[in-house]
């Protein structure tokens, strides 16, 4: 059945492609406006070292696990849930109703992130222009940006960013998804490298580095710091039993998945740790605090502190293309999952499924801009962790044993995949979904 169904369904032209697509699904707002605040929060290396820990247990289970997830079963969440429980003789059908979990949850968050891609969008050409240099004040700023961020309050470039990503979409994967992640990773990885190395030439960047790469061992003590170690590391991954799994789908045989799920996680991290080269050195060259995350720091903190660095409006041009070009390739990611549901279920053509998904995600992002932050809370709080433990138990427990580890080491040269990989995938990942989620109750988000 997954032969038929392979020759049938697009894929990846290259292993570079499936992996520059992958990475641009985790790189993104995560990375670049909550990843150096917590950085600053708990301690620079204090927090860096348990999430490369997080990072390196979450990317050689979960990643690999997704990866090979649906690359076995050549689908989406619906295709590859009922095919684990057909394997068990149980029933296929329930297995289906349980993958609409991580769709419906994709195309929520989808929909929420198009919002911020279209305020992202909104900054680009503002930052071009130079409006974006006019407010006088941080709280100039702030009403900039709360105008922007209300009901109906931008719905212009929200609509101009759904188009770019749609159009790119209706191509298909290897011609759309791959050739524009392609072009708009490098771009963003060399826009950012491009800006850490300015910002180091900054009277009082040193303070920031230094800042950066201190551990205090008192301060991994404290379990704050683990848990949103853990929580950023899990969202930054973009676990979810969603995207990663329907990009594996279109994945060849011939792939290692375990060294392309590691390149993911180095990159992933890598821009990360870039995004905090830049702004937590920028905020000690004015001497301000970085204690603010979210929108707060990309809207009206950071463009504020850019006025008071030499050459302000190239450095806002070059930092607010280089997050556009990371906020789409990831909207294109979440909304890879409905479409390509649609295509399975209703055999419909690419564009047919990505007009629909269009103008329904279109319609809803559009009224939900004035009550974003509770939705994108609510989606990224009970959906996202759920949806990844569902595809963690799937996988891990209900498909068999030896099933697993062939998929898992399909291509992979030297040593295997064995019994300790099962063991940290079955009950530690497959744990720490469960817990992702409880304590994302409890802190209210912890990603």
């Amino acid at each position: 059945m997954n032969e038929n169904i392979s020759k049938s369904r697009d894929s990846f032209a290259s292993k570079w492609g499936f992996i520059v697509s992958c990475i641009g699904s985790a790189v993104g707002m995560g990375n670049i406006w909550l990843f150096p605040t917590r950085v600053s929060k708990y301690g620079g290396g204090t927090f860096l070292l348990p999430y490369f820990i997080c990072v390196a247990l979450l990317g050689l289970t979960g990643v690999v696990g997704e990866m090979s997830f649906g690359r076995a079963m050549r689908g989406g969440p619906t295709r590859a849930f009922g095919a684990a429980l057909k394997q068990r003789n149980m029933e296929e059908g329930f297995g289906k109703a349980l993958g609409f979990i991580p769709i419906l949850s994709s195309l929520a968050l989808a929909i929420g992130y198009a919002v911020v891609v279209g305020w992202i969008f909104r900054y680009t050409f503002s930052s071009i222009s130079g409006s974006i240099m006019l407010p006088k004040s941080v709280d100039e700023y702030e009403a900039y940006f709360g105008g922007m961020a209300t009901s109906f309050g931008n719905s212009f470039w929200q609509i101009i960013g759904l188009i770019v990503c749609f159009l790119i979409m209706i191509f298909g994967v290897s011609r759309g998804i791959e050739r524009a992640n392609k072009i708009l990773m490098p771009l963003f990885f060399l826009l950012f490298m491009g800006l850490a190395v300015y910002i180091s030439f900054q009277t009082g960047a040193r303070e920031g580095y230094k800042y950066i790469f201190t551990i205090n061992i008192n301060g991994l003590a404290d379990p704050l710091v683990w848990v949103f170690s853990l929580g950023q590391a899990f969202f930054s991954l973009s676990l979810a039993g969603s995207g990663t799994l329907i990009y594996g789908s279109y994945l060849s045989d011939e792939v290692n998945v375990v060294a392309s799920a590691v390149t993911v996680a180095f990159f992933d991290t890598v821009a990360a740790v870039l995004a905090s080269l830049v702004i937590i050195p920028a905020m000690a060259t004015t001497g301000a605090k970085l204690d603010m995350g979210g929108p707060g720091l990309m809207f009206v903190f950071l463009p504020n502190l850019f006025k008071g660095i030499d050459g302000s409006r190239i450095l806002a041009i070059v930092f607010f293309i280089s997050v556009l070009f990371a906020a789409l390739t990831s909207l294109i990611n979440l909304f890879e999952t409905p479409i390509a549901a649609l295509e399975e279920l209703f055999e419909i053509r690419r564009w047919q499924a990505v007009f629909i998904i269009g103008t329904f995600g279109s319609m809803i992002s559009i009224c939900i801009q004035g009550i974003i932050s509770h939705w994108m809370d609510f989606v990224s709080i009970y959906l996202c962790p759920l949806g990844a433990a569902l595809s963690g138990i799937m996988f891990f427990w209900v498909c068999r044993g030896d099933f697993v580890k062939s998929e898992i080491n399909k291509s992979r040269n030297g040593r295997k995949m064995g019994a300790v990989f099962i063991f940290l995938s079955k009950y530690v990942f497959c744990t720490i979904t469960i817990l992702v989620l409880i304590l994302g109750i409890v802190f209210k988000g912890i990603g």
